[in-house]
């Protein structure tokens, strides 16, 4: 019988370095062999982009392409988040771009049933002029009537898990009478669709009858309409419901703008804004790797005297620079303030068991940047509004104080000390508690070989059905007077190792304001003092008479 196993020394695989050239399955056009895997790098100048195409395709079929298959690149090898495509059967894959100047060809068979295989033809691309045409790194174009025109292009059939698109021509000005359509999908995650808009200037009008964008939730007009837009307003984050999405752009015969730029990323939840006590996020498509090209933001936005603390999880990002030692490629950051204006918190990279951030003002954003190519799991993070407050105990009490505009949408009794019968006053702009050790359901322990008073302080955010309610652990050591306050259930209990102190020097600043009405308050400590040294009088008295005796 024939045997399909490869013969010793047939060509397989390889480095392609020239600027155009041609490359086929093992014993093209006969059958290709059983157990074979090969890799094709086609590598062209720099600044130079692959331009790839299929004259002949003929695999065994599966409906996964689990058994024998071909899959392209984007860049050197294989990294999930530059995947393009995986194909089998008798479909050729449509013309590919890549977004730089490496592309990768992986071929493989199993061990049953051979086809004839592929036969494929490269040449090296001008990025820069496609890029001016709205084409965009990480895309995946099909031009099916005429491969050979992809410089003039416009529009185009995308199946990349990332990339960003572009108008014709910007940042200048597009031509008019132009239609363009781009068709997104067919990536091999197949979940919904996120497009995020990042400049936006076109013609307005009522009804956006001149020039538009519209945007329609599967891959052709034939499909809902998600929106139409025209103007100078940023259109709406959007997210298919499908594994496709179609964008029309439409200008007419005068008028124009500087058109738009827009991402596009397999999967949801790249670009919020929380304005919610408590919080949960990941990046993209996680605990899978997430896309390549990305700009994601999350921006959580509390009440005025909030901070915000941000517990990660889970990370795994693509390593630092062996050249730098920066995290120069994918790396997630944290901004005070909310704008990436703010002052660095930090940024980080790899895989990293990071401490928690906590932000100085009510607002702190987070960027995560990916590049072209090795994607990794990415991130969980959880998030906690950090009340302000100021704790101080003397030898018989507890002092707390919690800015009212902090939390301005409850009421007094909502906030309490051990049990509702100790609930905060409100005196001038604070909620108040003021309270002695042997009241509202404190306790004394050691710690530490030291002894300590507890207590539980409960701020009550319910609202109707939806319990919230944070608990604060309040400690006092009365030896040396010093009090402090921890969260007790933190955002994920499970993925915590302790609870975090919430009382930084931070939370210090201003406080000393209040220094003058704490002591004012302090009287127990004088009178324990007096009594002191009256027991030590009434000792000495003592022993000077039983020596006279």
């Amino acid at each position: 019988s024939h045997s399909l196993l490869c013969p010793p020394g047939i060509k397989c695989g390889g480095v392609l370095s020239a600027p155009s050239g041609n490359f086929s399955s093992p014993n093209f056009p006969g059958l290709y062999p059983y157990e074979t895997e090969c890799t094709w790098l086609i590598v062209v100048a720099e600044g130079s982009s692959v331009l790839l195409s299929f004259s002949h395709f003929e695999l065994e079929y599966h409906d996964t392409c689990a058994y024998d298959y071909l899959q392209v690149y984007n860049g050197a090898a294989r990294d999930r988040g530059n995947l393009l495509g995986t194909f089998c059967g008798h479909s050729p894959p449509p013309p590919f771009s890549s977004a730089w100047h490496v592309m990768a060809v992986v071929f493989r068979s199993d061990r049953h049933v051979a086809k004839h295989g592929f036969a494929a033809a490269y040449r090296k691309g001008n990025r820069e002029g496609r890029w001016a045409l709205g084409i965009r790194p990480s895309l995946l174009f099909h031009r099916p009537h005429h491969p050979c025109l992809l410089a003039d292009a416009c529009g185009g059939q995308l199946t990349g898990l990332s990339g960003e698109i572009t108008s014709p021509r910007y940042p200048e000005s597009y031509p008019n009478d132009a239609e363009c359509r781009w068709s997104i999908g067919g990536a091999s995650a197949g979940g919904p669709l996120t497009l995020v808009f990042a400049d936006f200037q076109m013609e307005g009008g009522q009804g956006c009858g001149f020039d538009y964008v519209a945007l329609f939730d599967g891959p052709s007009v034939a499909a809902p309409r998600l929106g139409r837009y025209c103007g100078s307003a940023r259109p709406p984050r959007t997210i298919s419901s499908t594994p496709h999405l179609l964008i029309v752009f439409k200008s007419d015969f005068n008028i124009g703008g500087r058109g738009f730029k827009a991402h596009f990323y397999s999967g949801a939840g790249c670009q919020e804004v929380f304005t919610t006590i408590k919080g949960n996020f990941s990046s993209p498509q996680y605990p899978n790797f997430y896309p390549n090209n990305l700009e994601c933001q999350w921006s959580i936005q509390l009440p005025p005297g909030y901070r915000v603390k941000v517990f990660f999880l889970d990370m795994e990002l693509e390593g630092r620079s062996s050249l730098t030692g920066g995290c120069d490629y994918d790396h997630l950051s944290a901004f005070d303030g909310g704008t990436e204006n703010g002052s660095l918190l930090g940024q980080w990279c790899g895989r990293e068991s990071l401490a928690p951030v906590t932000s100085r003002s009510n607002r702190l954003l987070l960027v995560l940047h990916t590049d072209r190519n090795t994607a990794k799991r990415g991130f969980s993070i959880s998030y906690v509004g950090v009340v302000p407050m100021n704790v101080s105990c003397t030898r018989t009490d507890f002092h707390i104080q919690i800015p009212v505009q902090s939390l301005a949408q409850l009421e007094r009794n909502r906030i309490y000390l051990g049990t509702p019968s100790c609930a905060a006053q409100v005196v001038g702009r604070n909620f108040k508690i003021h309270t002695r050790f042997d009241t509202c359901g404190t306790e004394s322990q050691r710690r530490n070989n030291t002894s300590v008073i507890v207590s539980r302080l409960y701020i009550d955010f319910s609202m109707g059905d939806q319990e919230d309610i944070h608990q604060y652990e309040v400690l006092c050591e009365p030896k040396r007077k010093e009090a402090s306050v921890t969260l007790i259930a933190g955002p994920d209990p499970s993925r915590l190792s302790q609870a975090e102190n919430l009382v930084d020097a931070q939370q210090r600043e201003g406080e000393a304001m209040d220094a003058r009405e704490i002591k004012s308050q302090d009287t127990s400590d004088i009178v324990f003092i007096s009594i002191c040294i009256l027991a030590g009088l009434l000792m000495v008295i003592a022993v000077v008479g039983l020596v006279l005796l």
